[in-house]
Parts: C-alpha cells; sequence; structure tokens
C-alpha cells in the first residue's frame, strides 16, 4: 500500500502531483492511502511513491476545475475518488461529462457543496477591528465553514478588502493579508474586541427588513442558523419576527404614503424604453445618448460620455470606452491615456481640436476593488448594442479618415476580430466603407514594461504620422 501524505495547504498542488506520478505507473486507486496532515499513521509501514512510469497521463480542463473545487471538500474519501476518476479519464475521456455517471455525479455534487459553501463564507464573514499602530487599518473574523474551503475563499477577500489588513481564523487554519496571503495552522478562537462596524450592521438589517414579507424557511434556507453565533445582525432576528405583526398591521392601517417629489423621474428613467428613432443633429444625439439604456452599462456608470471635436473634422478617433477620469468628468480621452493620446498627436502634427474624437462604446465598464473602480473590457454584445451610436456620429461627421484605437475599436468599425498585432498600421475598410487606420491604445503602452513601452511608443507614432500624411494627401 502506497502511502500519500499532503499538506494542509497548497494539498490540490501536492495531489496532483502526486497522482500524475502514480497514474504515470497506472496504479491502482484501491493500492493507494491519501492522508491528510492530521491523519495518523497506520499499524503497518507504507510503500514510497514510485519513480515516474512509461505511461502518459493527460487531464481535461474540466477535470481538473472539477478536481481543484472537490479537493475543498470534507469527504476524506476525495482524494481516492479523484485518483480513480484521473485513472479512468486516460481511457474514457468523455465520462466526466456524462452528468448520469455514478462518479461525476458524486463528484459534482460534492463540488456543488464546496461551491456554496464558499458562497456562505463570502456572504457571512464579519469582520472586527483590530487595534493596532500601523497606518493601514486591521481586522480579524472567525467563520466555521463546512468544508475545508479556507485556500478557495480567501483570494475573494484579499481583492475586495485589499486597502486593509485583516485576518480569517476558521478551525481548519488561520489566513491573513497584509498585502499577500498567507496561511498559518489552526489556533483557539480569537476574542475579538466588539466594535463600531457590529451597529453599522444592526442598523442595516433593521432598515432591511420587511415584516410583511416574513418566510422563515426561506430565511434560514438562505442564512442557516449555524451561521447565527458569528453574525452580530442576528441578535435582532427573533424580536424583529415577534414584533412583525404588530408592523404589519400599524402598516395597514397608515395605508399607502405619498410618494416623493422626484419619484417620478427616477422610475420613468428607470423604466424608460430605448429611442430608436434617429436623431437629426450631433446636439440632438447627445441629448437622447444621454438617457442610453440600450445595454445594462449604463446602471453603473455616472453618465454618457459622448464625443468630443470639430463636427466638421476630416479625421475620427474611435478608442474603446471611456475610463476612470472620462465617466467622472463626462468628456472622452481625458485621462492617462488621452493625454498620451494628445502628447502624441502633436508630436505628429495632428490637432486634436481638428479631430473628432469618441469610444465605441459611451459607459465605463469596470469592477469594484476597495476603493478603486477597475477598468473592464466591453463584451462584444455591449460594443454591438453602442454602435447604433458609433454609427450616427459617423454619417453625421462624415470622416475621411478614421484611427481605430485598440482591439475593441477595430472590431467595432470593420466588424473584424482578428488579432490586431499583425493588423496595426494597416488601412482596412470599414463597415460602411470608410478607411480606417488601425494602431495601439495608448492605455496598453502604458501598462507594458518600459523596454517594450518604448516600442509600441514609436509604432504608436508612426502610425499617427502615417495618419497625417494620408490627411496631406
Amino acid at each position: 500500500m502506497i502511502r500519500v501524505d499532503l499538506p494542509r495547504f497548497g494539498r490540490f498542488a501536492a495531489w496532483r502531483d502526486a497522482a500524475r506520478q502514480l497514474a504515470t505507473n497506472r496504479v491502482d486507486a484501491a493500492s493507494v492511502t491519501w492522508a491528510d496532515e492530521d491523519t495518523p499513521a497506520g499499524l503497518f509501514g507504507a510503500d514510497p511513491l514510485p519513480p515516474p512510469g512509461p505511461h502518459p497521463v493527460a487531464a481535461t480542463k474540466d477535470f481538473l476545475a472539477l478536481a481543484q473545487t472537490v479537493a475543498s471538500h470534507s469527504d476524506p474519501e476525495r482524494w481516492a475518488l479523484l485518483y480513480a476518476a484521473l485513472i479512468r479519464l486516460q481511457d474514457d475521456r468523455g465520462f466526466i461529462a456524462n452528468p448520469a455517471d455514478p462518479l461525476t455525479d458524486r463528484l459534482s455534487r460534492m463540488a456543488k457543496s464546496v461551491r456554496r459553501d464558499i458562497h456562505k463564507m463570502h456572504a457571512f464573514v464579519r469582520f472586527h477591528e483590530l487595534p493596532g499602530d500601523n497606518p493601514r487599518r486591521s481586522f480579524g473574523a472567525w467563520f466555521e465553514p463546512e468544508h475545508p474551503i479556507l485556500e478557495a475563499a480567501a483570494p475573494f477577500f484579499a481583492k475586495r478588502f485589499a486597502d486593509m489588513d485583516w485576518l480569517i481564523a476558521t478551525p481548519e487554519g488561520i489566513a491573513r493579508f497584509d498585502g499577500a496571503i498567507t496561511y498559518a495552522p489552526p489556533a483557539p478562537r480569537p476574542d475579538f474586541p466588539t466594535d463600531s462596524s457590529h451597529t453599522l450592521w444592526h442598523t442595516y438589517f433593521a432598515n432591511i427588513f420587511n415584516p410583511a414579507r416574513i418566510k422563515t424557511n426561506a430565511m434560514r434556507s438562505e442564512m442557516p442558523r449555524k451561521y447565527w453565533k458569528n453574525l452580530p445582525e442576528t441578535a435582532l432576528i427573533p424580536e424583529m419576527l415577534a414584533d412583525a405583526p404588530r408592523r404589519v398591521q400599524a402598516m395597514r392601517e397608515a395605508g399607502a404614503s405619498e410618494a416623493p417629489a422626484f419619484a417620478a423621474r427616477v422610475t420613468a428613467r428607470i423604466r424608460q424604453i430605448p429611442d430608436d428613432t434617429p436623431p437629426e443633429t450631433l446636439e440632438a444625439a447627445r441629448e437622447q445618448a444621454g438617457r442610453c439604456t440600450r445595454c445594462d452599462l449604463c446602471h453603473a456608470a455616472t453618465q454618457t460620455v459622448w464625443g468630443e471635436g470639430d463636427p466638421t473634422a476630416p479625421l475620427m478617433i474611435v478608442g474603446e470606452a471611456p475610463g476612470d477620469h472620462e465617466d467622472l468628468q463626462g468628456r472622452p480621452f481625458v485621462g492617462p491615456a488621452g493625454q498620451l493620446l494628445r502628447q502624441a498627436m502633436d508630436q505628429a502634427g495632428l490637432d486634436p481640436a481638428q479631430a473628432w474624437m469618441t469610444n465605441a462604446v459611451k459607459h465605463f465598464k469596470f469592477t469594484p476593488r476597495g476603493k478603486r473602480r477597475i477598468h473592464q473590457n466591453p463584451a462584444a454584445g455591449e460594443i454591438r448594442q453602442c454602435k447604433w451610436w458609433l454609427d450616427i456620429e459617423r454619417r453625421m461627421i462624415a470622416p475621411r479618415l478614421t484611427l481605430a484605437l485598440g482591439a475593441t475599436a477595430a472590431f467595432a468599425l470593420t466588424g473584424n476580430r482578428a488579432p490586431l498585432t499583425p493588423r496595426r498600421g494597416t488601412v482596412e475598410t470599414a463597415l460602411d466603407g470608410g478607411p480606417v487606420l488601425i494602431t495601439w491604445h495608448p492605455s496598453l503602452i502604458l501598462r507594458l514594461d518600459p523596454g517594450a513601452a518604448a516600442t509600441a511608443r514609436g509604432q504608436f507614432a508612426a502610425d499617427l504620422s502615417q495618419a497625417a500624411r494620408l490627411m496631406a494627401a
């Protein structure tokens, strides 16, 4: 019998390496004992892990994703089941996609249980502020998951709370973050101090509680009682449930209240149906685009960022989408990428004031990360929805030449989704028939390392010079 000892943390990577080595020898699953760090030694000695064997081993991406999730399950048989699936996969690569297969079904149910447990941890961790002299605030939390999910769940908190130091203690171990995540063995439950955030949680929870819509079974399903002892707001639940009938009766007796004066305007904006009537002027188009709800980006962005510049300009510059600066100011190309673009245009002899500058997508798409908003590339569907506005701009501006900055602009203008590198510096035909010169987006240049950025800057400058020559011809 071969015994494989897996560490408390990094266990999936350790299992994967050992399983691959065993599978190259086609070692039978029944001949392997998978032991966690706390598994006691057997009564008899164990054979060592054999050296790599002669048989090649292959695993699909779907299986590896499933295995990484199942690795966080509490079932002690999980490693043996995963290894048995890996061995079987060598001869039957399709079984893992068959939901009726007993092994696939069991692994899938285990993965579903792990994902649900991770979701509960993300929802029900409550941090307590810790005293300290560090410039960054520090917080701590205790959580008791159903499965050993600390490694799988911790990266979420590192992204969500990147601006603070924190630790999350569980019976499995402790995760600490001070710019990077580290893990430590378990320790007794810390005695965290009560802080002012608990009062905020009480206030928030009490205000979102609707006594007229009580469904206790649904409440317990979404917030199981086993988590209540670590949630400060749950102390209010018994009193709120007991008081619910009185509050409902009071609501009935009070009757409907009058909506505030601004409610009609808000409701009209939410319910607005996209206006597909083409505007007759650029100013009308700007005003109409300010109410656009053609895609969901309008709900998170601050405002529509319409194009600006000379409406009689022979040159149109099309970027990807507004960034953080553009979203806040309501103007295109005013952030760092826009400053680089305007500087390069000046050096190439192109006057930014004599061009029409706009974006393929008119709303800022982002992911919140702490206090920052991290730019995201628009999806193909969002680009297609916003092309309605870009087409209007192009009909009204009627440029002799269009400069496409980046892959999103190139796709919106030409319909071609081919890689940008071989196309950069070339002139293609737009869907409406006009010439389109393709180049890098200046934001890409700002993200590159110094050596690559210098090369890209030179190419960008050459493309702008080419645009100036084409305009002068």
